[in-house]
């Protein structure tokens, strides 16, 4: 009797709400039966229809997580965007099982993404894919993220660090160096060797710091596009020793930038030109570092589907506050091979001059770089390595009548652990090691540091 009681309910309610007549005993619809019609009247492409049964449904359960779904879906279609939020925010909250939840989030986001919001829409993507209960819905949701992750004006990057570092200041890997030559001859009649204080030797510590990214895409067409950035960025340690008279935060270093980014597709869409200049200003220590303005370009070119080609240059001006001024130009190339086997393999070259009053800003540098990304995980981890080589020469140094001359060798290796998924992210681990031999034992430094963050796995 209950039951029967129910179908009429909801009939009569269907009727009244469709504008139909009443229906007889043999044609009254079960509740499940509305729902079907609601959601054919949804794939018919008229909403108002589905609208109508969806409200039915509630009036008959307030609970009915479906009949919400159907609601925020067809109010969405209609433009009535309010009453679509508030009912996928209800089959959110009624959601209860992993399928539940894709489908409220997924509807969530699909309204906000029709409202403009679509970096809180990314979020609901993401978390859709979380609860996806299966492998073809999961890859629906990272799809629908990058279609919306494309359409959006707004795009933001975050990053956090967490890594052990044994050489936080870049301190010598030395405990003697030699005196000012020039001093050093007039007092002694010969060079002089001196030991170096703590703070000029290597300090260990850890590494805690975040980046904050963000554009805006203010201006679009189908070859070009118009960004204006912003950067933030902050990073402090905490030392392994005690040591008298230093702190973490007195190595502590931030960044605050702004600029204006440029990008178009050329070469008959095989290429894209881009470039970007930016201001800014650097702390260290807490106090004022430096200002600086640069402006950088590059061409990129793809000859074929496995090949990719970057050339670049860069100019820069950097008015010190806390470290001398100086104008720095460097030019770079690089190619990144896709191979056979499903790996892919990179060769980067750069080379850069840097001019200054003072003897400490005026170098000239060129760096080696490789790379290689393996095709197939190794315990679960996609892994790439990396290895090169730089050398710096200072023509004039106070502390060599040769001037100074850097060697510098750096590898790493990063992992991506894509087995483990929390919100389409992935924890990362990169392992880096450098060594700097220089003629003058005060520059000669060595530095292994061990970065624990997180990348986007779509």
């Amino acid at each position: 009797m209950a039951s029967g009681l129910a179908r009429c309910i909801a009939a009569a309610a269907a009727c009244l709400l469709v504008g139909l007549p009443t229906l007889s005993a043999q044609e009254t619809l079960t509740p499940d039966a509305l729902r079907q019609n609601a959601v054919g009247a949804l794939q018919a492409g008229d909403p108002i229809t589905a609208r109508r049964y969806a409200q039915a449904l509630i009036l008959r359960d307030p609970d009915d997580l479906n009949a919400h779904l159907i609601l925020a879906r067809a109010a969405r279609d209609l433009g009535d965007i309010p009453p679509a939020r508030s009912a996928a925010q209800t089959a959110w909250s009624l959601a209860q099982t992993d399928a539940e939840r894709y489908s409220a989030a997924l509807i969530t986001a699909q309204v906000l993404s029709t409202e403009g919001k679509r970096t809180r829409a990314q979020f609901w993507l993401r978390r859709a894919a979380q609860h996806a209960p299966n492998d073809l819905l999961r890859e629906k949701a990272k799809q629908d993220f990058r279609y919306v992750k494309q359409q959006n004006q707004w795009k933001t990057d975050l990053t956090f660090t967490l890594a052990p570092n044994s050489n936080i200041n870049n301190g010598s890997a030395q405990d003697r160096s030699r005196l000012n030559y020039a001093v050093s001859e007039i007092l002694f009649g010969e060079p002089i060797e001196y030991e170096l204080n703590a703070e000029a030797q290597a300090i260990a510590g850890l590494e805690i710091g975040g980046t904050l990214r963000t554009r805006y895409r203010f201006h679009q067409t189908p070859v070009s596009a118009h960004d204006a950035k912003l950067a933030l960025s902050y990073r402090t340690f905490s030392l392994h020793d005690d040591l008298p008279g230093l702190s973490g935060s007195d190595f502590a270093y931030g960044t605050l930038a702004a600029g204006y980014g440029y990008r178009r597709l050329n070469i008959d869409g095989r290429g894209e030109f881009a470039s970007d200049i930016e201001t800014g200003q650097s702390w260290y220590g807490g106090a004022r570092y430096a200002q600086y303005l640069r402006a950088q370009a590059q061409q990129l070119f793809r000859p074929s589907r496995t090949q990719q080609l970057r050339f670049g240059g860069e100019l820069e001006r950097l008015w010190g506050q806390a470290t001398p001024d100086r104008d720095l130009i460097g030019l770079s190339a690089s190619i990144t091979q896709s191979l056979p086997t499903g790996n892919s393999a990179y060769l980067g070259l750069s080379a850069s001059t840097s001019q200054s009053d003072s003897a400490s800003s005026d170098y000239a540098e060129i760096e080696l770089r490789t790379g290689f990304t393996l095709a197939k995980p190794v315990l679960g981890a996609s892994v790439q390595f990396g290895l090169g080589a730089s050398w710096r020469d200072y023509d004039a140094s106070v502390h060599s009548r040769d001037g100074r001359q850097d060697n510098r060798l750096f590898a790493d290796v990063t992992a991506v652990f894509k087995q483990i998924d929390y919100y389409g992210f992935n924890p990362s681990l990169t392992l880096s090691a450098s060594r700097t031999n220089s003629n003058i034992g005060l520059f000669d430094t060595n530095r292994v540091g061990l970065n624990i963050g997180i990348k986007s796995a779509f």
